[in-house]
């Protein structure tokens, strides 16, 4: 069997690869050109130019690579052969075979589900970390961006066949694997509090990272690549607000209104816009005063002098802020992500009775069923059904 491509003096046909993916440098980490060089062919690569080129999210683009380059190893390791395009439907039952399996079954059959030298190849690569079968959502979204990039070829794929369907759906009940979230534990007002009291200093790091923290939360629970990519440009002062809505004569406070353009769930041409009222406006007020950003990315990277960077952080930056933060005020980086901060604000909102589709203004989630979890949770913590015998 074919293996992978292992580390050697590059080729011609890669190195030129590799020159090509330089012009995705805004959108793929420079590190792994070297590799998406060797993995990818050169009709995937002017693919994802081509995609670039139309106006494809970074985000989307980022994953469409990740997934491209993942079903192309995993194809020369299965099959010994290149991916074809379009895919026979026979190369994707092989894949949902391999990937969502019996880890019961498995243990008196050594042959169901990956083979073992497959996934030593995968390994090998990097390119495959756990040893039992996937999660399902791995596997519909790979398949997914697999129809897609057939569908930029201008191929039809066999993505909706019945047999596929099928297959899918009793793989998916026989790996039996939960469902798990993005951050385990919520980012909610009480744990904010603290991570914004952890960085409460004069240090140009605090004041980025409380106003970081505030404005991600407080704008709805902003996704981490919003926050990273957020500008200048998308601010609009508006004037101020009563303190006390049914009160028009109470204490003002100040407003800004973020213009999101294109994210997971708008467009650019969408005109979707959240609010801060108050203390995250004044917390991002000062940031924008003492880093003197008067155009382009608002949160930036700092050097370990101190000095604001011109770069933009990157999604996996906010990230590790969080996690930073977190570990600061003695809880578990591991138990919080980024994503903490979106589910942390729906949370909360259901905690203090905001109606659901209020939230959903802010949060700018499309999905009533997704945003209505955080709050049938919350019912049922503080409801009696489950408090019968305490």
């Amino acid at each position: 069997m074919d293996r992978l491509p292992t580390p050697r003096p590059a080729s011609d046909a890669t190195l030129k690869r590799a020159e090509a993916l330089d012009a995705l440098d805004q959108v793929l980490p420079f590190g792994r050109r070297d590799v998406l060089a060797e993995l990818l062919t050169d009709d995937d690569v002017e693919t994802l130019r081509h995609l670039a080129k139309q106006g494809m999210g970074e985000n989307s683009l980022r994953a469409l690579t990740s997934d491209l380059a993942y079903l192309e190893a995993w194809c020369v390791a299965a099959t010994g052969e290149p991916l074809p395009w379009p895919a026979p439907e026979a190369l994707l039952l092989k894949f949902v075979a391999q990937h969502l399996w019996d880890p019961a079954r498995r243990e008196s059959d050594p042959a169901h589900g990956m083979p073992l030298d497959v996934a030593a190849v995968l390994k090998e690569a990097g390119l495959l970390r756990a040893a039992g079968p996937h999660a399902p959502s791995t596997v519909r979204r790979r398949l997914s961006s697999w129809s897609t990039l057939t569908q930029w070829r201008g191929l039809k794929g066999r993505f909706n066949a019945p047999g596929l369907r099928q297959a899918l759906k009793l793989s998916t009940r026989a790996s039996a694997r939960p469902r798990t979230r993005k951050s385990p534990k919520a980012v909610t007002a009480d744990i904010l509090g603290a991570l914004v009291k952890a960085c409460s200093g004069d240090r140009l790091v605090d004041v980025r990272d409380r106003a970081l923290l505030l404005a991600a939360f407080a704008s709805g629970g902003r996704r981490r690549s919003e926050v990273a990519g957020l500008r200048l440009e998308q601010l609009a002062e508006q004037d101020p607000v009563p303190v006390d809505p049914k009160d028009p004569n109470s204490a003002k406070l100040p407003c800004l209104e973020i213009r999101l353009g294109r994210t997971k769930t708008t467009e650019a041409d969408d005109d979707a816009s959240v609010l801060l009222i108050g203390r995250p406006v004044l917390a991002l007020k000062e940031w924008l005063e003492r880093s003197a950003v008067t155009e382009g990315a608002i949160f930036r990277g700092i050097d370990r002098w101190g000095h604001l960077e011109r770069k933009a952080l990157t999604p996996q930056s906010v990230n590790l802020i969080l996690k930073r933060r977190i570990a600061a005020v003695g809880l578990d980086p591991k138990a919080f992500s980024a994503h903490g901060l979106r589910a942390g604000y729906l949370t909360e909102a259901a905690r203090r009775g905001i109606s659901l589709p209020e939230a959903m203004q802010q949060s700018q989630h499309r999905s009533v069923q997704q945003a209505s979890r955080y709050y049938n949770e919350t019912e049922r913590q503080m409801g009696r059904a489950a408090r019968l015998i305490t």
